[in-house]
């Protein structure tokens, strides 16, 4: 392979292109995918994937995209790898109407929303950033999420498709494409078809930084409780009413300190509530 070879990227134009598409996902669905409008981003994809010339990209019932970039090396035996990203984005903060902004050749300096001047991302409170210095950073308008958790993903496989099927000089064996749904919300394999897939091994562009590579994730189980508390009018409450409202917060109050996200770190378990709804009778 040509090591000097020089390539036109196209990750960026194509992160702004999907982020500005809904696609966060809902964990109180029961269908699969648990929003339709994840197959948004899917429909897109797979037509961009055809005008690429990869002639089997497809999207199917489930809100899952297949896709093939056929070999072009000579040798034999070369086992088949996929490339795997997530479509959906976190239900805990919209993904509606998303603005990015590209910040160019960042300098350090304080970054501050403009849709929410509280927003504010500093060097201080962000040490990563120290590695961003002279780059382009691109954040939200401050709203919103984002979402590059997982479309930088989804546009770097996008990109490295591209950069593949146009530089024949780069060999390879057959490489498999699969995007998915529901991943925040824990569903993201729960209709893969490995069969269909086909693939020796996966790699997952979801990371944290570039050179990052993880060879292991973490599980975890989750709970739902439902509270049902005694409303009485309080002019004649006491000794009667049961809030359900305080009874949450109690529950909430006891969970150990010391096993929280924000007291552990590496490969600390946690315990992490998400999220609490409820009035007087019911929580």
């Amino acid at each position: 392979m040509n090591t000097n070879l020089s390539l036109n990227f196209t990750v960026t134009e194509r992160f702004l292109r999907y982020v500005v598409i809904d696609t966060q996902s809902d964990p109180a669905s029961g269908t699969y995918p648990s929003t339709e409008k994840q197959k948004n981003l899917g429909r897109l994809l797979v037509d961009e994937l055809l005008q690429m010339g990869v002639s089997d990209a497809h999207l199917n019932e489930f809100g899952y995209v297949y896709a093939t970039i056929p070999a072009n090396t000579g040798k034999g035996n070369v086992p088949v790898i996929c490339f795997c990203s997530h479509m959906d984005t976190s239900p805990d903060c919209s993904g509606e109407n998303v603005k990015p902004i590209i910040h160019k050749n960042y300098s350090g300096r304080d970054i501050i929303l403009p849709d929410d001047n509280t927003q504010v991302l500093k060097l201080s409170e962000h040490s990563d950033l120290k590695n961003q210095i002279g780059n382009d950073i691109i954040t939200a308008s401050g709203a919103t999420l984002l979402g590059a958790d997982n479309k930088a993903g989804v546009a770097e496989i996008m990109d490295a498709c591209y950069q593949l099927l146009n530089n024949s000089e780069i060999k390879h064996g057959k490489i498999r494409i699969l995007f998915t749904p529901d991943e925040e919300i824990g569903r993201g394999v729960d209709k893969v078809d490995m069969e269909k897939l086909g693939a020796y091994a996966g790699y997952t562009m979801d990371g944290e930084t570039a050179g990052h590579i993880e060879d292991e994730t973490f599980s975890a189980d989750g709970v739902d409780i439902t509270i049902q508390g005694v409303a009485i009018h309080p002019g004649f409450a006491k000794g009667r009413m049961e809030n359900a409202i305080k009874i949450a917060g109690a529950i909430i109050d006891r969970l150990p300190k010391h096993v929280a996200p924000e007291t552990t770190d590496g490969k600390d378990g946690f315990v992490h509530p998400t999220g609490v709804t409820g009035a007087m009778d019911k929580a």
